[in-house]
């Protein structure tokens, strides 16, 4: 690696740990940079999955209680979070480069709505979630299951879907199925990182770097999200994402 990758890198990794602290969407940041140091697009998703992993434990360590608390009731999303995760990293493995390039410009597009109408997701869940209808909750857990697969697979916004369907099969606490949220996408995140590991698509020097990076912006991303509104955050996130997908459009 040059210096200049090593810097952007850096760049990237703590922007993506600060960003998913408060709101999510850093992978973005760090899909981006990889590709940017000549990563192909696998490698580079790959790569970044694995970088991101440990930064996200902060996350479930900052629910430590909720976990201890409703650790049974995770239990069945848990088991859903380790085979979605380690479906969808076989499908990208399966795909290859080849069959992974041509997705990534939609993969970016769906981020980029899904944190665009996050809030919008939320107003249309909470109606589904007072009622909590059989068809409802059949319906709440097919997007879990498809939330977890799409997390192995590409991994931004699966946090937005996840809450969606928790909105109405969960407690109906934020809290607690925030924490329920946080555990499975931590080991959504183990899981397909092992396998993409075992896959040999991870580029050790490129995710050391953007790992350190990740974890100093997530330990600083409290103070921000302590500071700056969540609105603003995402907005950024939108606008990054917005940009990125009409690149790799462009690119084809």
């Amino acid at each position: 690696m040059t210096i200049f990758q090593i810097l952007l890198l850096a760049a990237a990794g703590f922007a993506a740990g600060t960003v998913n602290a408060v709101a999510g969407g850093g992978t973005f940041a760090t899909f981006a940079a990889l590709v940017a140091c000549g990563l192909p697009t696998l490698d580079a998703n790959a790569t970044s999955a694995v970088a991101l992993t440990p930064a996200n434990l902060a996350s479930v360590f900052a629910y430590r209680s909720e976990v201890r608390a409703h650790l049974t009731r995770m239990l069945p999303f848990v088991v859903i979070g380790l085979f979605g995760g380690g479906v969808g990293a076989l499908l990208l493995i399966w795909l290859g480069d080849q069959g992974f390039r041509p997705l990534v410009p939609w993969l970016l597009l769906s981020a980029t709505l899904l944190f665009a109408f996050s809030d919008r997701i939320r107003a249309w869940t909470k109606p589904l979630s007072q009622g909590k209808s059989g068809s409802s909750r059949v319906v709440a857990f097919l997007v879990m299951v498809l939330a977890t697969v799409y997390g192995g697979f590409f991994g931004a916004g699966m946090g937005i879907m996840m809450l969606a369907a928790l909105a109405i099969i969960g407690s109906g606490d934020y809290h607690q199925d925030n924490a329920v949220k946080n555990v499975v996408a931590f080991l959504i995140q183990v899981v397909s990182a092992t396998l993409l590991i075992a896959g040999g698509l991870v580029h050790w020097p490129h995710a050391l770097v953007t790992i350190v990076a990740s974890v100093v912006g997530g330990y600083w991303g409290v103070s921000v999200a302590r500071n700056v509104p969540e609105r603003i955050i995402r907005a950024t996130v939108v606008l990054v994402g917005a940009v990125l997908t009409v690149i790799f459009f462009v690119r084809g």
